[in-house]
């Protein structure tokens, strides 16, 4: 097999890595019936003129499977936390205790755990066709190096490299999603 500059098969599965890598900080941020740090990551704090992460003002702990808890470090950030939580659309009611705030994970019930199942599978979607659109690239590049006189046999042996590459992908896509849809749909 003749080594050919134009295909970077390497290059391929990073980059549809970093699909599956996205599709999992999407998938950790969808509220189950369980509490997570994770959830917080995506809120930020409007601390000291700059807007700042959650986990950056304050440490957060999942003291029980139901509860978040954050020590807030500054005493004067407790209410624009308490806010930036109330305002960021995750159905969550911060309770204060001094410098901690306690976030009580409510149940979802079942018509929430079905849409979040859709929502993940959207996610999920996302996830497939900017994998196809890698694929879509290394198909291109052995078209360039089929035009430059790549030899048959090696036009059907990378393009089968990079159909194995994708294929892998879609199917670690769809692995996660089942998984994430069975802990959505846990009672």
């Amino acid at each position: 097999m003749a080594d050919y500059k134009e295909i970077d098969l390497d290059d391929l599965q990073r980059r549809m890595d970093g699909a599956m890598a996205a599709l999992r900080t999407e998938f950790a941020s969808l509220r189950t019936g369980r509490a997570s740090a994770s959830m917080l990551d995506p809120i930020m704090v409007e601390s000291y003129g700059s807007m700042t992460p959650i986990n950056q003002v304050g440490t957060v702990n999942v003291p029980e499977p139901r509860m978040v808890t954050i020590n807030v470090w500054d005493k004067a950030l407790v209410q624009k936390v308490e806010k930036a939580i109330r305002e960021s659309g995750l159905g969550i009611n911060p309770q204060l205790n001094g410098t901690i705030i306690m976030l009580p994970i409510p149940e979802l019930n079942e018509e929430r755990r079905r849409e979040l199942t859709k929502v993940a599978a959207g996610y999920a979607e996302h996830a497939r066709v900017a994998v196809r659109n890698v694929r879509r690239d290394g198909m291109d590049q052995i078209k360039k190096a089929k035009a430059n006189n790549m030899s048959e046999d090696d036009v059907k042996l990378w393009e089968g490299e990079v159909q194995e590459l994708t294929n892998n992908a879609i199917a670690a896509i769809d692995v996660a999603l089942e998984a994430k849809q069975q802990e959505i749909m846990q009672v």
